[in-house]
């Protein structure tokens, strides 16, 4: 037998009612009429990610994400994965100590991906995280394109596919959150943290955690010390003047 009280029906519809009216009172005081929300800006999801098929492909990995950004659905097979990868190399050279690399430097990075893709990148060293991210997002906004991040002082590569911010950055919005695809994700690292992930919007403390600046060394050139972004840009083409 059900334990329900008891009531005439219009008694129990008008205490429905009000129990409605108080959950809506308290939702309109929880979010204030006109509190301002985030803006968000991404060029990617979740159905870009891609792992890295080994431990030393994060940027054939990272190619092969952004690539699939660009232009979605492109690809996703390990095939293409290490033709990428193969091609970075061959683009970044031995190591300083005359070794050859397992891996890809940067520079192999950014050159594979403007051969790949019609939108020009290039490599930017900023001064600091909030300055790397300020920058990305513009880049992110302006070109509907993603950006790269050098994290682990170098070691490994990311996707950053969007953002959040206070407002948009052409009004001068701050970035509060930026949208991460780690190729290795999900193993992380011990030293340096968990892998984000694919698609997770990290706080600038939690990214503040993994991106950090490069290495300093004279072999790094003008992005020694620097936060390392993988940058789409516009590029300036002025107008030519009549004769």
């Amino acid at each position: 037998m059900s334990d329900a009280p008891r009531g005439h029906p219009v008694a129990l519809r008008r205490l429905a009612v009000l129990a409605l009216a108080a959950l809506v009172g308290l939702a309109t005081l929880a979010v204030p009429a006109g509190a301002a929300q985030p803006y968000r800006s991404e060029v990617g999801s979740r159905q870009d990610f891609v792992a890295q098929t080994n431990f030393v492909q994060c940027v054939g990995a990272s190619l092969q994400m952004m690539i699939n950004m660009i232009e979605p659905g492109r690809d996703k097979t390990a095939r293409t994965q290490l033709r990428l990868q193969v091609a970075a190399r061959k683009y970044s050279g031995p190591r300083s100590n005359g070794t050859q690399r397992r891996g890809a430097s940067v520079r192999g990075w950014v050159k594979v991906l403007g051969e790949e893709v019609v939108r020009p990148y290039r490599l930017f060293g900023a001064d600091s995280l909030d300055d790397a991210v300020r920058i990305a997002a513009n880049a992110i906004d302006t070109t509907g394109a993603p950006v790269g991040l050098l994290v682990w002082r170098g070691r490994h590569a990311w996707v950053m596919s969007g953002f959040e911010s206070s407002k948009p950055i052409a009004e001068g919005g701050k970035v509060t959150k930026a949208i991460i695809h780690d190729p290795l994700y999900p193993y992380g690292s011990k030293v340096w943290g968990p892998s984000p992930k694919p698609g997770e919007a990290l706080s600038m403390q939690e990214l503040g955690r993994q991106f950090v600046s490069r290495r300093q060394g004279s072999r790094y050139g003008n992005l020694s010390g620097k936060f390392v972004l993988v940058l789409p840009y516009v590029p300036h083409n002025p107008t030519r003047r009549a004769d």
